[in-house]
């Protein structure tokens, strides 16, 4: 599977001219560092990796940040060496999304007659060839169409 979107357990920094190279040559430090400032701020938050994309850097993280979880990497890249504090814009999260509505699908498992599981449903789509790189942003969501039917609406964000 590609890894080409962006999901919600993003940052992303915008940049006002092409200082991003600078930045992502000491990428783990700055990982390190981030994550130094989310810890001080008590946030549950923590960057994984950093890459360029185009003029903007991208912050992997491990859940979808807060208003305040942005003040602080926003904090951090305008104190850095390699940037200068004008340059750089206020983070924001990724501003798209897209959702798949699947219709028909049993709301029960054939072998254990129990409610399906996001498992159930990613193995589903895996033996489907038209989600061939196809990326998950988020867990499946499972919706019973009526409370006594069988059947399901399954909701994905790709």
């Amino acid at each position: 599977m590609t890894t080409k979107g962006l999901s919600q357990k993003q940052v992303i920094v915008p940049m006002k001219i092409n200082s991003t190279n600078n930045f992502v040559k000491d990428s783990s430090t700055h990982v390190i560092n981030i994550n130094r400032a989310l810890k001080n701020i008590k946030s549950n938050v923590m960057a994984d990796f950093i890459r360029s994309d185009n003029k903007d850097i991208v912050i992997a993280t491990n859940n979808i940040t807060s208003p305040l979880d942005l003040q602080a990497i926003e904090k951090y890249v305008k104190s850095t060496v390699c940037i200068e504090a004008e340059h750089v814009e206020f983070p924001r999260l990724p501003q798209s999304k897209s959702y798949l509505k699947i219709i028909g699908i049993p709301h029960l498992s054939e072998h254990t007659n129990t409610r399906i599981t996001s498992d159930d449903i990613k193995r589903l789509l895996k033996s489907n060839h038209i989600f061939n790189d196809i990326v998950l942003t988020s867990k499946p969501r499972d919706i019973q169409v009526f409370p006594k039917s069988d059947m399901s609406i399954i909701w994905i964000d790709i």
